[in-house]
């Protein structure tokens, strides 16, 4: 079974929530929290595997939570819920440890569907949170120039996953998408943010953007 916990502080979001995650057969809501305090203090006294965490908490806010999780619980996986707009609290949270982010009007089938990805411990990258984080960084004004010159030691194969990567698709959506198992995109994105001096998914994001690598598979 994947543990979760599920700290946001509205009742109804919470229940919500619950709801749509006892419906899988292989997810337990193992706790719930209403603030970061509490969600810190129910990772370290549970088993959690995946820790969904609201951005906006009163007392201890999640990206704060986020950070202490990772530091005293690093066998749980955080992810974020996010609002669309908050995209400066996605950059933060990618900072201080968070593995993924869900908008907060994911659907029921996508959200199990994350967690799942989450508790394996691929990332989790809503698309609409990666297509907002680029638009934000075309507005900054980067070069494609600098973008290739990264990019230019990439194999072909590599090139083609950060295209992937770049849309926001998961390791194993990559996999499938190529016809390759699922270590094999792994070790492909290490070598990539290796490579390019990326420190997560997001910066490969961006290059991939910029370098005119994205494609629709």
């Amino acid at each position: 079974m994947i543990r979760v916990l599920i700290a946001d502080d509205e009742t109804l979001m919470r229940a919500g929530i619950r709801l749509i995650l006892e419906n899988a057969e292989d997810v337990e809501v193992a706790a719930e929290a209403a603030d970061g305090h509490e969600a810190v203090a129910a990772c370290r006294g549970q088993d959690i595997d995946v820790a969904l965490l609201d951005i906006q908490m009163p007392g201890k806010d999640g990206i704060t939570a986020a950070e202490e999780i990772a530091r005293t619980s690093p066998r749980t996986h955080v992810v974020m819920l996010t609002a669309f707009g908050e995209e400066r609290s996605v950059t933060r949270a990618l900072r201080v440890g968070a593995t993924g982010f869900l908008l907060k009007d994911t659907g029921p089938a996508e959200l199990i569907r994350s967690v799942r990805i989450a508790a394996d411990g691929e990332p989790v990258l809503a698309p609409r949170i990666t297509r907002q984080l680029l638009e934000r960084h075309v507005r900054s004004g980067h070069e494609a120039e600098a973008a290739l010159r990264r990019t230019d030691g990439l194999t072909a194969a590599e090139r083609e996953v950060l295209g992937l990567l770049g849309t926001g698709l998961s390791n194993g959506e990559i996999a499938d998408r190529l016809h390759l198992s699922a270590s094999t995109v792994k070790a492909h994105i290490s070598r990539i943010l290796t490579r390019t001096g990326c420190a997560n998914r997001v910066q490969a994001a961006v290059l991939a953007h910029d370098a005119g690598l994205l494609t629709d598979g």
